[in-house]
């Protein structure tokens, strides 16, 4: 099982940061606890780096982050304030029926489309899980904190130049 502290994750070695990176958290109603404490551990490490250009949106549950995300990045466009990337961030637990397995497709896939149309990164801070105590152990619990590593990600891609 992979763990954080196999990883080079949340160190920072991108250089000198954008501190004027806007920043769009993407956030679910839905597991709303687990949620709350995966946007908490993604603004510590946002704040921690001099990033407070931060507007947070919050939709019913995972399904609907794709479109949100496209709508704002489509809305940003003609306000003149584009995002320099996107944090989804959700918790999406098996239950006794198929849906979990449709929502947690539909939120990959859609991430994954937008990474491959947007010109910036949308970062999967989504959880998919199949009891509350895989959550707890991914909020700062022994598989460390997904909200964290979610933020020091889209600090990095942001960074990413060609």
């Amino acid at each position: 099982m992979a763990q954080v502290t196999q990883s080079n994750l949340l160190h920072n070695d991108t250089g000198i940061l954008n501190k004027d990176a806007c920043i769009v958290i993407v956030k679910t109603e839905w597991n709303a606890a687990t949620v709350g404490k995966l946007e908490d551990g993604c603004r510590s490490v946002l704040a921690k780096y001099g990033i407070w250009r931060l507007k947070t949106i919050t939709v019913p549950g995972a399904f609907e982050i794709p479109f949100s995300i496209k709508a704002y990045w489509d809305f940003s466009i003609s306000a003149g304030e584009r995002p320099d990337a996107f944090i989804a961030l959700g918790c999406v637990i098996r239950g006794g029926t198929p849906h979990f397995d449709y929502v947690c497709k539909a939120v990959t896939d859609g991430v994954l489309q937008l990474n491959l149309s947007l010109p910036v990164p949308t970062i999967f801070g989504v959880l998919t899980l199949d009891s509350q105590q895989q959550a707890d152990e991914r909020t700062g619990g022994i598989h460390g904190h997904k909200g964290e590593e979610a933020a020091m990600t889209a600090l990095k891609m942001i960074n990413l130049k060609f």
